[in-house]
């Protein structure tokens, strides 16, 4: 018995639309997931954010771990109340962060050993010291099992021995986790682009049992096409009756692609870090507000939206605030692409639920090459 009811409310081929039903709030899918790194979605309050639509957003283990520190979040409330976030919240487990930002010294059976980015401070992370960080002293809602992400290139052997060490780290989550009736545990699927490997990993991690499951060790550099071809049968690897989680994607593009082969939930800091340089995304592709072509543009970014940052500030408005380096032009890109992401989950949901998943992918393609 999962943790959290999943309810399919309809399918168009593998795409799928349904609610996740948690304590702190439903969670529509497909569902897109603002991440809150170090507590905070860089540039935006939480008000803003609940208004952009999100109904879930993740947190970062490995960084406030490391700052403010996982226990003095507990002894603040927990980060729910530390960042006045009251719906649902995702952790990740720490263990890609630790492999691509840390100094790693070791990563063995027991844990990995890494130094932190920030002061070069000593640190173990084990499976059992994510659940307790995630669940125990951050409170989140979602929780992820530990895992090993191998970078990628990998050769099959290399590939193997994550995904075999992160089936080993699933089953201690799991008994570390237990079983709890307001926290739900993911585990993650690994093998890069192997196809063996992604079922037996899925076979594995099945044999443990997980509330959900996610697609891990993709957007790591192998490329839309390559990610793609994983995709065609990853996720029908999973069970269908628990939701699917596709790891640090992406692009809107990669959003719709991965629903049309039954991704349910996504997360990235692609909106927020796209804002903070100047891209805004559309549904004509994406544009680099700075451009010359927009220093007289006195159309929004999108007039017939419902966030503020899209609908009521002209594109020369905004290119002028990123050439004067205020602070403002910021965050109203980031506000404006977080809208967008949400949108465009909404108009997935809809299109599944109205059986026009393959004409809406196939436009939404169209326009964004056009873009």
């Amino acid at each position: 018995m999962a943790a959290f009811p999943f309810e399919i409310s309809a399918t168009d081929g593998a795409a799928r639309t349904g609610v996740l039903k948690t304590p702190r709030g439903d969670i529509r899918t497909p569902a897109f997931m603002p991440v809150g790194t170090a507590a905070t979605v860089k540039a935006m309050t939480v008000d803003q954010v609940k208004d952009t639509g999100a109904d879930i957003i993740l947190g970062n283990t490995y960084h406030l771990m490391l700052r403010p520190t996982a226990e003095r979040v507990k002894r603040l409330g927990g980060l729910h109340k530390f960042m006045r976030w009251d719906r649902p919240i995702l952790t990740d487990s720490g263990g890609f962060q630790v492999m691509s930002l840390s100094g790693i010294s070791k990563v063995t059976e027991e844990a990995v050993t890494f130094a932190s980015h920030i002061d070069g401070s000593k640190h173990v992370l084990s499976p059992e010291r994510s659940m307790e960080i995630q669940a125990d002293l951050l409170g989140s809602d979602i929780v992820m099992q530990l895992d090993e992400c191998v970078a990628w290139p990998a050769e099959e052997a290399r590939a193997r021995q994550g995904m075999e060490l992160s089936a080993r780290w699933g089953l201690r989550s799991k008994a570390a986790f237990g079983t709890r009736d307001a926290q739900a545990l993911f585990g993650i699927q690994q093998g890069s682009t192997f196809r063996n490997l992604r079922q037996e990993s899925s076979e594995r991690l099945q044999e443990i049992g997980f509330d959900g499951y996610a697609l891990g060790g993709l957007a790591v550099g192998e490329g839309h096409e390559a990610m793609c071809e994983v995709l065609d049968y990853a996720p029908a690897m999973l069970p269908a009756d628990r939701p699917r989680y596709l790891m640090g994607v992406g692009k809107p593009i990669d959003l719709v692609e991965a629903v049309y082969r039954g991704v349910d939930m996504f997360d990235c800091v692609l909106p927020t870090r796209s804002g903070r340089h100047g891209q805004a995304w559309t549904w004509d592709g994406a544009i680099n507000i700075k451009n010359a072509r927009y220093a007289d543009d006195e159309e929004p970014l999108d007039p017939t939206s419902d966030c503020s940052a899209s609908r009521d500030y002209s594109k020369a408005y905004l290119r002028h605030l990123f050439k004067a380096e205020e602070i403002l032009g910021q965050v109203l890109l980031s506000w404006h692409n977080i809208a967008f992401f949400q949108a465009l989950t909404a108009a997935m949901r809809a299109a599944i639920a109205e059986g026009r998943f393959e004409a809406f992918r196939r436009d939404f393609a169209a326009r964004q090459q056009g873009g």
